[in-house]
């Protein structure tokens, strides 16, 4: 007994039982992941509500969780600037997937029901670095969750919450961090049909996609590399996303764009890709005029031409890495390019997926005259299968 708390009280031995647990508590995740999660790819579970007409909103309470619905994710973006001009991209995103209708033991706390998931990221433009982060979690006390009554969405100290009308961010590791306050200048945008946006022509294809486009942001933000918090400022995107039934085999994933134009207009797009080369015919996207008012854009409505491609060292994808925009209707045409080639993230440790998202900038004209843009642009399923996330 006295060898065994003498073990016991040894630093190295105390260090290796953490990192033992450590090592189990994310083995078990992977088996909830591998064994629940994969099998409902494109296909809803018994039991799931699935996005299959316009639903009537409420916010700010819609902007809360929807655990009836098996997926649903919570999407910042932003391109913010120090006070000596340096420029950052920042992504931090949070994921619910449900695991069960309904929990196996209600009266337990940790019995599973859903599974949390989160990736953030900074890109330091002017030390060309990205870096990013991911994490998973069950529910439970402490761990993670999100609620129904509003925007409150958390995976351990990384979280999301809306209070009033400002939305605070708080995501942080040992090389960075952001603590940012959101406040929207314009009112949620209803993407598609009254916030029903449609992935394919089968039944329940679709999810309900709302955005809040044009979110003035103050806050810190450290980048890996630097010794302390910096004062930055710019402009965010927050997506809100959710559904049961969105993608098909026959999906193989897609291109995504959000931009910030300098004459106060918000561009989206959202085109998927099917596994022979062509484009979902319901892809579609929203232009958002400077008062706020919102266009439907069907997919005849927009040309993109990739102008150049880009091969990650990392995963040997091929991804996309410059465009040509043309939104004809409004008289859009756009050059738009990433701020850093690399911004790739690689999250074996969370979703198991491989995708591009980074900041990008352009410039072009809007109804003739010139204008610049900013944004972000995410791209999915060039590095292999999209897995049982969406």
């Amino acid at each position: 007994m006295e060898k065994w708390e003498r073990l016991r009280k040894n630093p190295r031995f105390s260090h290796f039982t953490i990192s033992l647990f450590r090592y189990f508590a994310v083995l078990s995740l992977f088996c909830y992941f591998a064994v629940f999660l994969f099998p409902f790819f494109a296909l809803a579970a018994d039991g799931w509500k699935e996005a299959e007409e316009p639903r009537r909103w409420s916010f700010p309470k819609d902007h809360g969780a929807h655990p009836e619905y098996r997926t649903e994710w919570w999407y910042f973006t932003g391109n913010l600037a120090d006070e000596k001009g340096n420029r950052y991209g920042y992504q931090l995103t949070f994921f619910r997937q449900g695991i069960r209708t309904e929990p196996a033991d209600r009266g337990n706390p940790w019995s599973v029901r859903d599974l949390y998931l989160a990736h953030f990221s900074i890109s330091d433009v002017s030390q060309k670095r990205f870096t990013y982060d991911e994490r998973v979690s069950r529910t439970g006390p402490g761990l993670a969750g999100a609620s129904t009554e509003g925007l409150h969405v958390r995976l351990l100290d990384w979280s999301a919450t809306q209070k009033g009308e400002t939305i605070s961010l708080r995501a942080t590791n040992p090389s960075m961090e952001i603590v940012l306050e959101l406040t929207p200048r314009k009112s949620v945008v209803l993407h598609g049909d009254q916030g029903l946006s449609r992935k394919g022509d089968r039944e329940g294809q679709a999810s309900y996609y709302t955005s809040y486009t044009d979110l003035a942001t103050t806050g810190m933000l450290k980048p890996a590399g630097s010794a302390a918090l910096l004062k930055v400022a710019g402009v965010s995107w927050f997506d809100h996303e959710f559904g049961s039934n969105q993608l098909t085999p026959e999906q193989e994933g897609w291109d995504w764009f959000s931009l910030h134009l300098s004459n106060g207009q918000e561009l989206m797009l959202y085109l998927m890709r099917r596994t022979n080369g062509t484009v979902e015919p319901s892809s579609s996207g929203t232009l958002v005029g400077p008062e706020g008012k919102s266009t439907h854009i069907p997919l005849a409505g927009m040309n993109l031409q990739v102008l150049e491609q880009w091969k990650s060292p990392g995963s040997g994808a091929v991804y996309p890495s410059r465009w040509r925009i043309s939104i004809p209707s409004a008289g859009i045409e756009l050059t738009v390019s990433p701020l850093l080639a690399d911004q790739e993230l690689r999250t074996e440790a969370s979703t198991g997926i491989t995708y591009w998202e980074g900041a990008v900038d352009g410039q072009g004209l809007s109804r003739g005259r010139k204008v610049t843009c900013q944004g972000y642009v995410e791209l999915t399923g060039y590095a292999g299968s999209m897995g049982g996330l969406f």
